[in-house]
């Protein structure tokens, strides 16, 4: 017999009771315990046991019939038994993927980058081409990756989709947890197209070509990851892991000034990391069972104070402002991308700018009294930084710096989006992520090429290129009037989307985006006009070494074929922008739902 008090199943107590009343009489028929030497008690005892047994087999049906009401597993029954019912429990640890057999893709997405890192640092530094090639190849497969979540993502699905978890540090409430929706999905698709296009335009890397190409492959790694991660420690450290190739890919291959512009990088966003850490340990103790979990912390974030909200939400505010940018934190941007060569830029514009605006999404919804509280003051900053933006590059005469300072007025229409906290204005702020992303790198593509073959950015330098370059001059017409956001392209559907969902909280406040657009047409067709019309002027001698500005060839077929990617994109999305509205649907829904919107 067992102690007094102790169960032989948690699901019944009563039938333990059961049982010791059944067996007590004749295991103990003086009260005490004796041992079953009689042959005559020994049937009598075995026939107790069966009965009891029988009423512990039926509890145990019942209560497992009841899990499998309430859980819904599929192929549960009330004969499954306890072992059954505990391997069902541990799949359901392991995540829906893990449930329904299917593999996980996201893991793959992830690990798929770092594979070829890896493989890279094998091979001959040598053989540049192979180096290359095989990078283009992961990039490529990468691309198909993410197309492979696409094809497997849900419509109308709110919620994270593709969800996978493993405890990384339980003590502290952290965990290997990864998923997408319908904020994150597009922005995965866009960084694996703007990675594999980036190591496709980077044929004129010859020195040190192994460890850029690591570098590249490491980055599309931690920026997936940023995407990806559902619990807020995974997320800063993937935030975090960005800068390390970026460093390098600055300070080692950049211009004259690299070194500065590597250092200003680093300085700015981790000094804005440094708030959004404290930000993060806030939301930690104020969520339950102290858990990073988002869904843990945006519970524990809704619950608290507004006062204490916007006190938080602040410092994530500066931590991702700093990566957007939002004006006044910028200073960082113009000469990194200057600096940077062409195919970096394309990924620091083009995927690194969104990760900021991506966190301030889901800051929103964490953290719904500050957004509320603060939501005029976005708008304003969303303003005043579209203008700034606009007038700094007008003002400027080297073409990647018009397009960094564009950048700052672009992310400015971004930040108005999502400060209206409706439907219309959050589906407007990811389509201009999206719509930036591919004409922003269109530009540093063609601004790149055109640097390798002329070995200027000077826009006084170049002229008539229709005569010398006629593809070169199209695609660069096309990708400046893109940028601003010409009918027909992705980006005009995200501003009518932005104003659409402005107007009824600001109404003519918003003639300061109008304006913003004026400007940045403007500059637009200032750059157009020097780019295709007057004489053809010469930088320099026109030999093989350094060929003047009417010597340097076309595009080539696969320069070509790489900038009409990017341009596919961008004409689809404005013709046709129902697939990508319908993928942000049901998440921009629920996100709105919160502020009634």
């Amino acid at each position: 017999m067992r102690p007094a008090g102790q169960c032989l199943d948690g699901f019944g107590r009563s039938v333990d009771e059961g049982f010791d009343a059944a067996v007590a009489p004749v295991a103990h028929p003086s009260g005490k315990a004796k041992s079953f030497g009689s042959c005559a008690q020994r049937p009598a005892v075995a026939d107790a046991l069966h009965v009891a047994g029988d009423a512990q087999v039926a509890a145990d049906c019942f209560v497992h019939d009841d899990l499998s009401r309430r859980l819904s597993w599929p192929g549960l029954t009330g004969n499954t038994g306890i072992i059954q019912g505990n391997e069902k429990k541990k799949l359901n640890r392991r995540g829906p993927d893990a449930r329904s057999g299917r593999t996980p893709v996201l893991k793959v997405l992830l690990l798929l980058p770092l594979f070829g890192a890896l493989l890279l640092t094998v091979l001959p530094s040598r053989n540049v081409d192979l180096l290359r090639h095989v990078a283009a190849l992961v990039a490529g497969a990468a691309v198909l990756c993410s197309w492979w979540v696409l094809a497997g993502f849900e419509l109308g699905v709110a919620g994270f989709q593709f969800f996978e978890t493993r405890p990384w540090n339980p003590r502290v409430g952290s965990s290997f947890a990864l998923g997408v929706d319908g904020f994150s999905l597009p922005m995965v698709l866009l960084a694996t197209l703007l990675t594999f296009v980036a190591v496709l335009a980077s044929g004129g890397i010859r020195s040190g070509a192994k460890v850029y190409y690591v570098l590249i492959l490491v980055l599309e790694s931690a920026v997936l990851g940023v995407f990806t991660a559902r619990d807020w420690s995974l997320f800063y450290v993937f935030w975090e892991l960005t800068l390390i190739p970026l460093f390098f890919l600055i300070d080692r291959l950049g211009g004259p000034n690299r070194h500065r512009a590597a250092l200003n990088f680093v300085l700015y966003t981790m000094g804005g990391s440094v708030f959004m850490l404290v930000a993060f340990l806030l939301l930690y103790d104020a969520a339950p069972e102290h858990s990073f979990a988002m869904a843990d912390m945006a519970t524990g974030g809704a619950s608290l104070p507004v006062k204490t909200q916007i006190l938080i939400f602040s410092g994530l505010l500066i931590g991702f402002g700093v990566k957007m940018p939002i004006v006044f934190m910028h200073g960082w941007l113009p000469l990194a991308d200057v600096e940077a060569p062409s195919p970096v830029a394309i990924l620091l514009s083009g995927v690194l700018q969104k990760m900021g605006a991506y966190g301030l999404i889901r800051a929103v919804g964490m953290l719904p009294g500050a957004a509320l509280a603060l939501q005029d003051w976005l708008a304003a900053l969303a303003l005043v930084g579209i203008i700034y933006g606009a007038v700094l590059a007008w003002r400027q005469t080297h073409l990647k710096a018009i397009v960094a300072y564009s950048s700052i007025s672009h992310m400015g229409v971004v930040l108005l989006g999502i400060a209206t906290l409706n439907a219309a204005g959050l589906t407007g702020a990811v389509m201009q992520m999206v719509a930036h992303g591919l004409a922003a790198g269109l530009l540093f593509l063609l601004i790149g090429l055109l640097q390798e073959r002329s070995q200027t950015c000077d826009l006084a330098a170049y002229g008539s290129l229709n005569r010398s370059a006629p593809r070169f001059a199209a695609c660069l017409v096309f990708a400046f009037l893109a940028a601003v956001g010409l009918p027909g392209s992705a980006g005009f559907v995200a501003e009518l989307h932005v104003l659409s969902g402005g107007f009824g909280r600001w109404g003519g406040w918003l003639v300061v985006l109008s304006i913003g657009m004026l400007i940045s047409a403007a500059y637009a067709l200032r750059v157009v006009r020097r780019l295709s019309t007057g004489p053809e002027r010469a930088s320099g001698s026109a030999s093989p070494s350094r060929p003047g500005i009417a010597a340097f060839a076309d595009l080539d077929r696969v320069e070509v074929v790489t900038a009409g990617l990017l341009a596919t994109g961008i004409v689809f999305i404005g013709f046709c922008p129902a697939p990508l509205s319908g993928l942000l649907a049901a998440s921009v829904a629920q996100l709105a739902r919160q502020f009634g919107g």
